[in-house]
């Protein structure tokens, strides 16, 4: 194989057809990621390697060096650290020495490239024990696409002889025999299938002689079908629960159809659909900064690049607006300028939805807008999504004027001994557990020894108010078993109620974990409770009578006869905020009232990862509480800009039969009072079935049959807007 047999066929096939002039599109537009890819290569002509590219999956952030123009270790794992060798064996390094060679011109990057590449390719064999390391399968794909890019940046340097492009061919066809041959069941439903079969994928359209090139294309277009329609849920989410995964899959599907759209290879529907939907997944969730919420195995990554590539793929203005205005850099030198050019062309139309409910995933987001200022609540009820999936059910993340208030943890590090269970266990999460216990259980880095099933429900989004609710089973094998729901009403555009209701007939301790972003500092303050009087108990409140019994609510069950006027002012029982905490962060500011008497908040430390192997303390807020039978915490989140948060009155209050005249138990009901900016709202939520045989809730004279309501008071008192019946 001669080096113009090898690049015989014309750039159009490939990716960026002309990269002189992706260079310089780049150097007018993204003049700072031009510097940076050339600070790499150049580290990497010296034999010094760190992996800080927005799209190296397990960063570094300390150089490896070896000797310069010496041998290079590819077996070496700082640490002990497997990670570092996986991605120094990938080769994600070529595509940035091919890049400054056209970037400056200058020939020392294809010397290196070639250096390296010769060495790797004469030392590293396929063995056995390799296939565990620098040959493991999916380091194979990986090489699939970053050997294929990189080659063809050096077309034109004399470094590159035939002698070279010879055994890079060879080798390249011994790669792509070796993702067939491991091709397994277990390829169908792993990302590493995916990510398997994109690089036979491209390796297949490297390949001079059209047999093989179709037969590889041809076993790689089925095999990523199948992945795509058992991988890909009804919503678009990636099964494994994790956006930053997911995004690799996308990027490995968009890089098919790049290249087959330039090569006229039939796509199958089923495939196209799957992609359109993952892009629409990501325009979901994605945050007003444009970054992805960090779910599971997920790093604090930018989503925007892959947005524009679908919005040019599809030819999708609504895609775009998820996008940047002009095509990222990295994906420049896929598409190739012309391509950028009919990208910065198209126009940006915002979507024609604000709050999304990803059912198949279990992934709700509530958006105020598509502002950079703007407010999501992202909340999870859904699969685990396996080892790339957290112990997060019902964890919710909370952004405001366009600034993270609570958050994920991130995921840090794969390795156990170094703090894997830190960020993928409960109190990581902003969620519940129950006597000290966690819902689902580890085992190692991948695996649990306990599931736990989400029990998924109803949804509500109006004009004013948004209503989102789940559950799951994880403490049913508790003993007295437990089971935990919560319920997120959404009072547009500010605040935001969070009733956490534990049902159970035994006494337990819970504990409620709300994480904070690093970037803010809260503060807790405490409050001395009023004391009570003690509401009747359930055989008051379901007294069949609506003549007698007023419900007198502190419990000694005074009885009188119905005279028409109404019972002791019972509604302002002094149940008001326990507890509040204030974050305050650049932009957003968030006041939290805790409003369950009983429990107990109290400031700690967490930590936060927005990368992998780098880690920072944040603070987290721990609310304890025991209880007996059914217990709720009952939480009230208000948010705005820094400096400019209004005052805000909320009240806990009991909620009262209309027609029978009796305070129901707050096991029962519980009834919110909320003063804001001139406005007052009255919630009701009921825990419970409590209108038998026929009658109405009532809270501060709102009237309402349902199980959640919510009262804008200056526009009614009686009906409401119910959330959930």
């Amino acid at each position: 194989m001669t080096k113009q047999e090898f690049f015989a066929r014309g750039r159009e096939h490939f990716f960026v057809d002309d990269p002189k002039g992706a260079a310089a599109y780049c150097q007018k537009h993204w003049p700072e990621e031009c510097r940076h890819i050339i600070e790499v290569a150049s580290a990497v002509c010296r034999n010094e390697f760190m992996f800080d590219l927005p799209c190296d999956l397990e960063q570094t952030w300390e150089p490896v060096c070896f000797e310069p123009e010496g041998s290079v270790d590819w077996e070496y794992r700082p640490d002990c650290d497997p990670e570092f060798s996986y991605q120094f064996n990938r080769h994600r390094f070529f595509i940035c020495l091919g890049q400054a060679y056209h970037l400056t011109g200058d020939e020392k990057y294809a010397k290196h490239f070639v250096r390296l590449l010769t060495d790797w390719m004469e030392r590293v064999k396929r063995t056995p024990k390799t296939e565990k390391t620098a040959w493991r399968i999916l380091e194979a794909g990986f090489r699939g696409e970053y050997w294929t890019k990189a080659i063809r940046y050096f077309a034109d340097s004399p470094h590159l002889t035939d002698q070279v492009v010879e055994r890079f061919c060879d080798c390249l066809v011994e790669h792509g025999e070796y993702i067939i041959e491991m091709h397994s069941p277990y390829r169908y439903i792993s990302n590493w299938g995916v990510l398997e079969n994109h690089g036979l994928f491209e390796i297949g359209i490297a390949m001079p002689d059209e047999e093989r090139r179709k037969r590889y294309t041809s076993v790689a277009m089925e095999h990523l079908e199948i992945q795509a329609r058992m991988q890909i849920l009804g919503d678009g989410v990636q099964w494994e629960q994790s956006p930053m995964y997911h995004n690799e899959v996308f990027h490995c599907f968009e890089d098919v159809l790049i290249l087959a759209f330039r090569n006229q290879i039939p796509v199958p529907e089923a495939f196209l659909e799957a992609v359109k939907k993952m892009a629409y997944a990501n325009l979901a969730w994605q945050k007003p900064d444009g970054r992805e919420f960090m779910t599971g195995d997920s790093d604090d990554m930018d989503i925007r690049d892959y947005l524009g590539v679908a919005a040019w793929l599809f030819k999708d203005p609504m895609l775009k607006s998820g996008g940047r205005r002009v095509m990222d850099y990295e994906s420049v030198w896929d598409i190739g300028p012309f391509g950028a050019k009919e990208y910065e062309a198209m126009e940006a139309v915002k979507p024609d939805f604000c709050s999304v409910a990803l059912e198949d995933s279990g992934n709700y987001y509530l958006r105020s807008g598509w502002g950079r200022d703007g407010n999501v609540l992202h909340f999870h009820c859904g699969t685990m999504g396996a080892g790339h999936g957290h112990s997060d059910k019902l964890h919710l993340d909370l952004v405001a004027r366009g600034e993270d208030v609570l958050t994920d943890s991130g995921r840090c590090t794969y390795a156990v001994d170094k703090g894997r269970f830190d960020f993928k266990n409960p109190d990581a999460h902003n969620t519940i557990t129950v006597d000290g216990k966690f819902f689902t259980v580890c085992k190692d880095s991948w695996e649990c020894k306990k599931l736990c099933q989400p029990v998924k429900q109803q949804h509500k989004f109006t004009e004013n108010y948004e209503f989102i609710q789940g559950g799951h089973l994880g403490y049913l094998d508790t003993p007295g078993g437990v089971f935990v729901n919560r319920k997120v009403v959404w009072i547009k555009p500010d605040l935001y109620i969070i009733v956490d209701e534990m049902y159970s007939g035994d006494p337990h301790r819970y504990k409620q974990y709300w994480n904070f972003s690093e970037q803010g500092q809260v503060e807790l303050s405490g409050h001395c409770p009023v004391k009570a009087p003690k509401l009747p108990g359930p055989e008051m409140a379901g007294d069949p009578d609506p003549t007698i019994h007023r419900g007198n609510p502190d419990g000694g069950g005074n009885r009188e006869e119905a005279d028409g006027k109404e019972p002791p002012v019972w509604e302002k029982i002094g149940t008001g905020a326990v507890q509040t905490a204030v974050f305050t962060g650049q932009k957003a500011e968030a006041r939290f009232f805790f409003l369950t008497p009983e429990a107990k908040a109290e400031l700690c430390p967490g930590k936060i990862a927005r990368h992998y192997n780098q880690q920072e303390t944040r603070q987290k807020i721990c609310v304890d509480m025991k209880g007996e039978g059914f217990t709720s915490l009952l939480t009230v989140i208000q948010t705005g800009e820094t400096g400019k948060l209004p005052e805000c009155q909320v009240e806990r209050l009991p909620v009262k039969s209309a027609l029978k005249g009796i305070y129901y138990p707050f096991s029962m009901a519980e009834g919110l009072k909320i003063i804001l900016s001139g406005k007052e709202y009255v919630v009701i939520i009921c825990h419970q079935e409590v209108n038998s045989p026929t009658d109405l809730e009532e809270v501060d004279h709102c009237l309402g049959y349902g199980n959640v309501i919510v009262f804008d008071k200056a526009k009614s008192d009686k009906v409401g807007t119910v959330l959930c019946w």
